[in-house]
């Protein structure tokens, strides 16, 4: 989800031994729970209540412990299951902004014979900009962690991402842990994950593909290993194996027409002493159209097929029922049950088959299922009810209750107790990519968001997913802009990735919606930021791909019934609403570090202030509420800088040397200036500010446990709640943060 999928990167070339570990992180704590700020005042910081809304792409039940489960997510970490509270418990919180890419999660291990002991393989992106992995262990259910830093990549939120574990702890010694990568082969470690080296004796050979080891799996005393790097020949291994965890040996008699495929993913009965395997002809979750199941009786060396329905026949409308299969679990208390999923089944929209044979019969049982998505309205997509899902490839049968099963979908983690009614099982995991953020001044909502995926929500709540789910007419994907009339705070514009045109208004602060009458023709390929005056009498447009190519801004003054091109306003650039004065607009090109203004509500701008820092399209500019011509530039790297003219000049602010992102809430009581929210750095720390002097000092408001990778996006305050402030992230969600009264 989120960001668009970037280009494979070749092999890693190299050793894949390890670095030895770095110091202990800090204590991941709950986000419900107050922590004091490192120079500042207590905060308490929660998730906004949405629901997932991301790709859970693992959960692993313990096999030794009752109600104690572990999720991942690909860019929005790892979770605990808290059984007497029914909810996650976020587990990476603390990873801060340098620590972005470990937000991915490749893998989780557990120790069947020490509880409290959990491992994470983390790293979203093995692209060559992208940093190295780490491996998280924890003796305390990942209360708190120790650290080491690897010297190759993950990807996490790579294709493939759906496959695994690549994490085991062998069921020799609970010391030894081996680690499947994409690009380097197979990691052995000997102490408990502190060190690690490339395991000696493993045959497999890395290729460009890029899926390398795609699951570890314990089979008695042996370790299995899922291979995705097979060219497809005949006699190709994509299966391997080791009894003693130092000599390594293809699997024979692999079955024909697997060489071709992916291993996905593979679960042991071990009563029948079988071992499952999904396959498909790509790692997923996008690309499948064709897979099986096959098992292996490993006493005897024999394999059977078990595939429940083979891919390729047609619907009945007509269309190709092709699809892949992802996940598979056994259920530990009866031999011979277990469930797999489908997965990119689009005609027929994917399921879960579930045998008690040893798959000589299936049932699906998304025929008899019976969904209730209260808790999480935007499931509906806009239709009457929810689908059963898709991308399921996270699938797990809890090992103390055979009815209790759970699948990961691209949008929530849905679980049943009876085998036929199903809700989502996602309290306090939120994994939304936010985009952006606006808290009205005035009505039932204190804030509307535009989100990754799912597009814009109206809050009515801050602690319960919104009742009107997606804002409808239309639906779409992703939210591109979002802007409110700061005078007439009823209206709000957006727009957003849709096939059926993603240009919308709303006339009663963002609860309904009506399409624009008509928009660009670029809109629908390259939908970007909005702005409307402070009046809402006219609207600019402007447009950037996701690949980055930037196209001419539109104008229009009837409320998008009719668009004409601004030529004069610098293509890509967000524009921005002065709150005061509705005939004033501006625009900053960071192509060429100026300033530009518009005194005719946007008909035409020109340059004012220029030598501004260039060359990064992140650059953010924003106007203090209530006031004309106040505005803020957050540089990045090369500071904060204001204007008090209306961009015709600006000052270098001096109490801070990096600014990601800026925005305004209610001022102190007696203050005559807003409150001023960064997300920067003042001194060798980024981390989320508050400023109660115009920016003179700021005072962090965040802490160690809480930072939550990359938060550069937006950060708005409540004008209506002094201290309290929304930050986006790039996969927690939104965060909103409130002084402990």
């Amino acid at each position: 989800m989120r960001t668009p999928r970037l280009s494979r990167r070749a092999v890693l070339a190299g050793s894949a031994a390890a670095v030895a570990a770095t110091a202990v992180s800090g204590a991941a704590v709950s986000p419900a729970v107050a922590a004091p700020a490192a120079d500042g005042p207590a905060y308490r910081w929660r998730n906004v209540v949405i629901g997932g809304t991301g790709f859970v792409t693992g959960v692993l039940f313990h096999p030794s412990v009752r109600g104690l489960a572990y999720a991942r997510t690909d860019i929005g970490g790892a979770y605990r299951w808290d059984d007497r509270a029914s909810r996650w418990t976020p587990l990476t919180d603390h990873l801060g902004w340098d620590d972005w890419n470990l937000l991915g999660v490749e893998a989780i291990a557990v120790d069947p014979a020490h509880p409290g002991r959990v491992y994470l393989a983390l790293g979203t992106y093995a692209q060559s900009w992208a940093g190295n992995g780490a491996v998280l262990r924890s003796e305390d259910r990942g209360a708190t962690w120790s650290r080491t830093d690897l010297d190759v990549k993950l990807g996490a939120n790579e294709d493939g991402r759906g496959a695994g574990e690549r994490l085991l702890v062998d069921p020799r010694d609970s010391d030894t842990l081996w680690l499947g990568t994409r690009h380097d082969g197979l990691l052995k470690s000997t102490d408990r994950g502190a060190n690690w080296a490339a395991a000696s004796g493993f045959p497999a050979k890395a290729s460009a593909s890029g899926q390398g080891v795609t699951f570890l799996v314990a089979v008695g005393r042996a370790v299995y290993a899922g291979w995705g790097d097979g060219d497809g020949t005949s006699g190709t291994a994509n299966l391997y194996r080791t009894a003693d965890g130092t000599a390594w040996e293809a699997v024979p008699g692999q079955p024909s027409g697997t060489a071709a495929k992916v291993p996905i993913r593979a679960a042991y009965d071990t009563h029948t002493r079988e071992l499952y395997v999904t396959y498909a002809n790509a790692p997923g979750p996008n690309g499948q159209s064709d897979g099986s199941v096959h098992k292996l009786r490993t006493a005897t060396g024999r394999w059977a097929e078990a595939t429940p329905v083979k891919p390729g026949g047609t619907t009945d409308d007509g269309s190709a029922d092709t699809f892949g299969y992802g996940g598979v679990a056994v259920d530990a208390r009866r031999p011979g049950t277990l469930a797999v999923s489908t997965n990119n089944r689009w005609a027929d929209v994917d399921t879960v088959y579930r045998t008690t044979n040893g798959g000589r019969t299936w049932t699906s049982l998304k025929d008899a299922a019976v969904f209730d998505v209260s808790e999480t309205p935007y499931l509906k997509w806009g239709d009457d009810k929810p689908k059963f899902g898709w991308w399921i490839q996270a699938l797990a049968v809890d090992p103390y209750d055979s009815k209790h099963i759970v699948y990961g979908t691209g949008a929530t983690l849905y679980g049943t107790r009876d085998l036929r009614r199903w809700a989502p099982q996602i309290r306090g995991l939120e994994e939304t990519a936010v985009r952006q953020l606006i808290s009205p001044p005035v009505g039932e909502a204190h804030l509307i968001s535009g989100l990754g995926d799912i597009g814009v929500m109206y809050h009515e709540r801050l602690t319960a997913s919104p009742a009107r789910g997606m804002a409808a007419n239309p639906v779409s994907g992703s939210a591109a802009g979002l802007a409110q009339a700061a005078a007439r705070p009823s209206y709000v514009v957006r727009a957003g990735w849709g096939d059926n045109g993603n240009g919308a208004c709303s006339n009663d602060g963002g609860q309904t919606w009506a399409p624009f009458e008509a928009q660009p023709d670029i809109a629908k390929d390259a939908p970007g930021p909005i702005a409307t005056n402070a009046d809402g009498s006219a609207l600019l447009w402007s447009f950037v791909h996701w690949d980055g190519t930037k196209y001419a801004a539109h104008r229009s003054t009837d409320n998008g019934t009719t668009w004409s091109e601004i030529s004069s306003f610098p293509k890509g650039a967000t524009p921005v609403a002065d709150p005061a004065d509705p005939t004033l607009f501006y625009a900053y090109d960071t192509d060429t570090g100026t300033l530009l203004a518009s005194t005719d509500s946007g008909r035409s701008f020109t340059a004012r202030a220029g030598g501004l820092p260039s060359g990064d399209a992140q650059f953010k500019l924003v106007a203090a509420p209530g006031r004309s011509g106040d505005l803020w530039l957050s540089a990045k790297w090369n500071g904060l800088y204001r204007s008090t003219d209306g961009g015709a000049s600006f000052s270098k602010v001096a109490s801070c040397w990096a600014s990601y992102t800026l925005g305004f809430g209610k001022g102190a009581d007696g203050a005559d200036y807003p409150a001023i929210y960064q997300v920067g750095s003042t001194d060798t720390i980024t981390a989320v500010y508050r400023s109660d002097d115009e920016a003179k000092t700021w005072t962090r408001i965040n802490d160690d446990a809480h930072q939550w990778g990359w938060t550069g996006e937006v950060v708005v305050g409540d004008p209506r709640v002094y201290g309290r402030v929304y930050l986006a992230t790039n996969g927690r969600g939104i965060q909103y943060g409130e002084p402990v009264r």
